[in-house]
């Protein structure tokens, strides 16, 4: 099945502000020499690299009434959702490269924008070890990489939760959450008390990957705005070591494939985050160079042609 998808833009924003550990500003210019352009541009896509998100330097400081470096990290969320929002408005797909996950609060604060003006529904496939729905109140670090789907969601610092000016930027229901194998004890309160639908390593388990992605994609259509957030901690770190909270137990390579495959299969992906990756604690790439390898499957790489 051969399937065409709109040009895309890669979109670099180097910060680890939002994260506990120094590494993840290098994730953009890895995923680029891992050959993530050259690989998009392979398979017959239209790719342009529009460069870096500016934005402060991080401060490395302890936390401040339960967040730590907020200024900073609403800078480059503004910056993010702003470049993020430059490509959606002309028309192509935004690839963000993260640095650390905080950075999806402004692209999906965009993502969902558009989706308003569009009249189009909103799904989000956030892949990742951790439901990232802490609080202020609960955050056992203070990392806003620890918040952005609560701030999403409505639950935050108002600069956050108000970044594209209306809030809540999107509602639970919006979100679908897989791979998930780690939450802090407080942060399950939460995510049952608002009802965000997470298929965790016991459920893909017990249903297999192939159940897991058939749920997770229900009602998708032709009106679906798809939004990947893929947190390469997402996959086990015995094929991805190279991210700064690892949870053993998730994603084999085989189970990760199929998850990228389905959702190329659905047709409907019209953004994507990349984040997470940290050179530092990698080995010669490794890392980088399997997301540039899932992210084909993602626009349709697979081993036959299907129908």
């Amino acid at each position: 099945m051969s399937r065409s998808f709109p040009p895309a833009s890669l979109i670099g924003v180097p910060t680890d502000v939002g994260a506990g550990h120094r590494g993840a500003r290098m994730g953009p210019d890895a995923l680029r020499i891992a050959g993530l352009g050259e690989a998009l541009t392979a398979r017959g896509i239209s790719v342009r690299d529009v460069g870096n998100v500016d934005g402060p330097s991080n401060p490395w400081q302890p936390p401040h009434e339960g967040y730590r470096h907020l200024g900073e990290a609403v800078a480059w969320n503004r910056g993010t959702m702003q470049a993020v929002r430059t490509e959606l408005t002309a028309g192509r797909m935004p690839i963000m490269l993260g640095g650390d996950h905080c950075l999806a609060i402004g692209s999906i604060t965009a993502v969902a924008q558009h989706c308003r003006e569009q009249g189009k529904r909103l799904r989000v496939l956030w892949l990742d070890a951790h439901s990232d729905f802490n609080t202020s109140q609960v955050t056992p670090s203070g990392n806003i990489h620890g918040m952005p789907v609560a701030c999403l969601c409505g639950l935050g610092p108002e600069p956050l939760v108000r970044l594209g000016g209306e809030a809540p930027a999107m509602s639970p229901g919006d979100i679908r959450q897989i791979g998930i194998r780690s939450v802090d004890p407080e942060e399950k309160r939460l995510i049952k008390q608002y009802g965000i639908d997470v298929y965790d390593m016991r459920y893909i388990d017990e249903n297999g990957m192939r159940r897991t992605m058939e749920a997770a994609l229900e009602g998708v259509d032709a009106d679906t705005h798809l939004h990947v957030s893929f947190d390469v901690d997402f996959l086990d770190p015995g094929i991805a070591p190279g991210v700064g909270t690892t949870v053993p137990g998730g994603p084999n390579y085989r189970e990760a494939q199929l998850v990228m495959e389905m959702i190329a299969d659905s047709g409907r992906m019209g953004s994507l985050d990349i984040v997470e990756l940290n050179p530092v604690l990698d080995s010669r790439n490794q890392t980088a160079e399997l997301a540039v390898d899932l992210v084909e499957s993602l626009f349709g790489k697979s081993t036959l042609m299907r129908d």
